[in-house]
């Protein structure tokens, strides 16, 4: 198992299968986006070779994230390999899920468990706004295919004050009523060139919450507090799913974080605000052994940040979709 010097046992890593994405969602990334050539990117037989490192370290949650994941070639070969390699038990994905209507199926029978889909309206004009470029309905088929096909649903919406803070959020909330999906409502996080858009948009959970509730009736507390991941449960009165809040710049869960992120250049990163990296690219591609890579990684964990330094104004310079959500 792998440890760092706060005894966080960290063995959960989100790998990023690629920087490129096919919308260009407002509090995510510019329009004017340019993304790094294919072969500066882990290859597939080093994306395989990382997962039986981490796995023979005690890593057994993996998931894969972007950009947007399923822009990657060899996308359900990738999932196939990862699902039997020894000590992986947990296989997910996050997706936009624009393509997720042809992807659905072939992704179960791979071996993939779950699916994260980034819904942040129902409404199809403002969808279109808040991703510049999507189509809601283009992604609820990818929902309803990848229900079909047994994998387990949840949906993710950033909240962004102004956009999507007040009748779209009671919206997605209204679906687990009569559906058993969870949906995660998610703080924008300050990163990279949008991050003064995302410092002025961040909408607290508290407020969320009461919004909602105002609408829909009292949400009681699950699990007893007890976070599902990174994500603060809740169930609305009789309702088949639950609401998840993930807010990590007003409640930060950094004392519970279990979780590395692998760039889709090959670089590990131990938070998901901080730049501080390790940059395990140069050493796979001049000979690095197993053994060298496990010793590299588990130094790097060691050193893990304990919280993310939002209240010192320390931002990250990369977008979310250089790193991998």
């Amino acid at each position: 198992m792998a440890f760092d010097r706060f005894n966080r046992n960290i063995h959960y890593l989100r790998i990023s299968l690629t920087d490129m994405c096919n919308l260009r969602c407002v509090y995510c990334m510019p329009e004017d986006m340019t993304f790094r050539a294919r072969e500066d990117l882990l290859q597939d037989e080093e994306i395989q070779r990382l997962v039986r490192v981490f796995a023979a370290m005690g890593f057994d949650k993996f998931r894969l994230t972007g950009g947007e994941p399923t822009l990657r070639e060899n996308l359900v070969d990738i999932v196939q390999a990862m699902r039997d390699t020894p000590g992986v038990r947990e296989l997910a994905m996050t997706t936009n899920g624009v393509t997720l209507k042809q992807l659905a199926a072939p992704l179960k029978e791979a071996g993939l468990q779950r699916i994260n889909v980034s819904i942040d309206t129902l409404d199809p004009d403002k969808f279109r706004r808040l991703t510049r470029w999507g189509r809601i309905e283009d992604v609820w088929a990818g929902v309803e295919a990848a229900e079909q096909a047994g994998l387990k649903i949840k949906i993710n919406a950033v909240v962004v004050r102004g956009q999507n803070d007040k009748e779209d959020a009671v919206d997605l909330a209204r679906l687990t009523v009569e559906r058993p999906w969870q949906i995660r409502y998610i703080e924008v996080m300050p990163m990279g060139r949008v991050s003064d858009f995302q410092k002025s948009a961040i909408v607290p959970e508290d407020e969320l919450r009461a919004t909602i509730s105002e609408a829909l009736g009292p949400m009681e507390l699950l699990n007893g507090g007890k976070l599902d991941g990174e994500a603060r449960m809740f169930r609305l009165k009789n309702a088949k799913g639950s609401l998840g809040f993930i807010s990590a710049v007003t409640k930060p869960f950094c004392a519970g974080c279990n979780r590395a992120r692998l760039t889709a250049d090959g670089r590990l990163l131990l938070c998901l605000l901080r730049d501080k990296e390790l940059n395990l690219m140069p050493y796979l591609r001049n000979g690095a052994t197993d053994e060298d890579l496990k010793e590299m990684i588990e130094e790097s964990i060691w050193h893990k940040p304990w919280g993310h330094g939002l209240a010192q104004d320390i931002r990250p310079t990369r977008n979310m979709s250089e790193i991998g959500g």
